[in-house]
């Protein structure tokens, strides 16, 4: 298989043609590692050596016979090594079983041949940790992919794959899907399994899905890896049809709320907002009500639930490490604003904890209100235009706890946080430039649940903002 052939194929057109025939699995396989052999020099985007062979997968899945890559930020398959993106876990630890997501990768067909890098603990919108290096983006190699799937969007963006795994837990899908032009969906909370080694994937505020190109892509892993595992705390209910039917039924005429301010009070680029306006204008013509509005959160509320639950939840995860691996967080171990949290974590009290979940049901139920006469928001994907590599540096001593979070959150990506602390299902399209060429993202956000509209709105957006023909500077084939 020619590269050129296998860069011009989505995941669904490349399981098509080995379907039917035109390719073996096993050729896809080999190309794929020729791709990411060739941009890998570039990028940075890889962890360690591929797999060799790669993981076991079904033949007659969705996806039969697709490359695929898993986050490093936790084992998800039996044999998987994984190094959290840190010093703090030398070599790394080795998943001893297959996640309920990993069971349901493979039987998707999806074949699994190597790692991409996150930052430390997946807590970055950029991915440049210490022990591995930064990666680039494709567009512009002096800046980021974003993060904290950062070596996936890179990936992905070149293609070099055409599909990839990927986590949110705070925008981690959606930031590096708008800085390297890609679809990023965070599903519905508990619409994909967490299980089983976590009842909730950081309180519940931690997504699993795919970074993509296409979203007959998005929908089509949609409806191979949606529903409750065994044990699952929580389940919702299943979708009304299958997912890629929706990229077909109409999508009514929807009341779309838009806004450009971030609640954190920070400037957001003109590139940014002017893609939401150019959004909501062309929504408008297509018959959908569409007037500004956005739901109201006090920023302090919300900074503070969190760095609260994200403290506690990186404090546990490292002393669990610590424990298993016989190593001791610190300055030589971890990077400075990973300490500064997890100093902070590990001073909390459970009443701490608890005050900080009683303040993400303060934002939840606000914006839950804000849906009942909304169908939409759309809104920026990050406050900025892609970055450059070295301007959120998870090794700066001079920021503390709060400092680092404000950096991030308030400034950079003040715009997804929120909603995984509600759950509710939102994406990133590539529907803006900038005048280098350089992709610029805008979300759209859902009632809980309802990814239906959400893939449905997306496709008429598509068709007005075809993204499919852009291709970046670094690009396979």
């Amino acid at each position: 298989m020619e590269l050129r052939d296998y860069a011009a194929q989505d995941a669904v057109g490349l399981a098509e043609l080995v379907r039917k025939g035109d390719v073996s699995a096993d050729e896809v396989d080999d190309t794929a590692r020729r791709a990411i052999e060739s941009v890998e020099p570039d990028l940075h985007a890889t962890v360690g050596e591929l797999y060799e062979p790669a993981f076991d997968a079904s033949t007659d899945g969705p996806f039969a016979g697709v490359p695929f890559a898993l986050k490093e930020v936790a084992p998800h398959a039996e044999g998987q090594r994984t190094q959290l993106g840190s010093r703090l876990a030398g070599d790394g630890v080795v998943g001893p079983a297959d996640t309920h997501l990993m069971t349901r990768v493979r039987a998707a067909g999806l074949r699994v041949l190597g790692r991409t890098r996150s930052p430390e603990f997946a807590f970055n919108a950029t991915t440049e940790p210490l022990v591995h290096g930064p990666t680039h983006s494709p567009w512009d190699l002096e800046r980021s992919s974003g993060g904290s799937s950062g070596g996936a969007s890179a990936l992905v963006a070149a293609r070099a794959l055409a599909i990839a795994h990927a986590t949110d837990g705070g925008g981690s899908i959606r930031i590096p899907a708008s800085l390297c032009g890609l679809v990023g969906l965070k599903p519905t909370r508990s619409r994909t399994p967490v299980g089983p080694g976590q009842w909730e994937n950081l309180h519940g505020m931690g997504h699993d899905f795919v970074l993509c190109r296409t979203l007959r892509d998005c929908a089509t892993a949609l409806d191979a890896l949606h529903g409750a595992g065994p044990g699952d705390k929580y389940e919702i209910g299943s979708p009304a049809r299958p997912y890629v039917d929706e990229l077909e039924a109409d999508a009514g005429r929807l009341r779309i709320a838009s806004t450009v301010e971030a609640w954190s009070g920070e400037p957001v680029d003109e590139d940014c907002r002017g893609a939401v306006a150019a959004a909501a204008s062309a929504l408008s013509d297509l018959g959908h009500d569409v007037g500004e509005g956005r739901p109201a959160i006090d920023n302090d509320v919300l900074t503070n639930a969190l760095v609260t639950t994200w403290a506690a939840g990186m404090s546990q995860r490292t002393a669990v490490a610590e424990r298993a691996l016989g190593v001791t967080v610190g300055p030589d171990t971890v990077e400075a604003c990973s300490l500064a949290m997890l100093t902070h974590g590990r001073s909390l009290s459970a009443i701490d904890l608890l005050d900080g979940y009683a303040q993400c049901n303060a934002i939840g139920r606000g914006i839950g209100e804000f849906f009942e006469t909304t169908d939409v928001l759309l809104l920026p994907s990050v406050g900025k235009i892609p970055w450059k590599l070295g301007e959120l540096d998870q090794n700066d001593i001079s920021l503390d706890h709060e400092g680092w979070v404000r950096k991030v959150f308030d400034v950079y990506a003040p715009f997804t946080a929120m909603f995984n602390i509600t759950g509710q299902p939102a994406i990133s399209l590539p529907l803006g430039w900038t005048g280098e060429g350089l992709p610029i993202g805008v979300q759209l956000v859902c009632r809980y649940g309802d990814e239906a509209t959400l893939l449905r709105l997306a496709v008429q957006l598509e068709r007005t903002f075809p993204w499919a023909d852009r291709v970046p500077a670094v690009a396979v084939g």
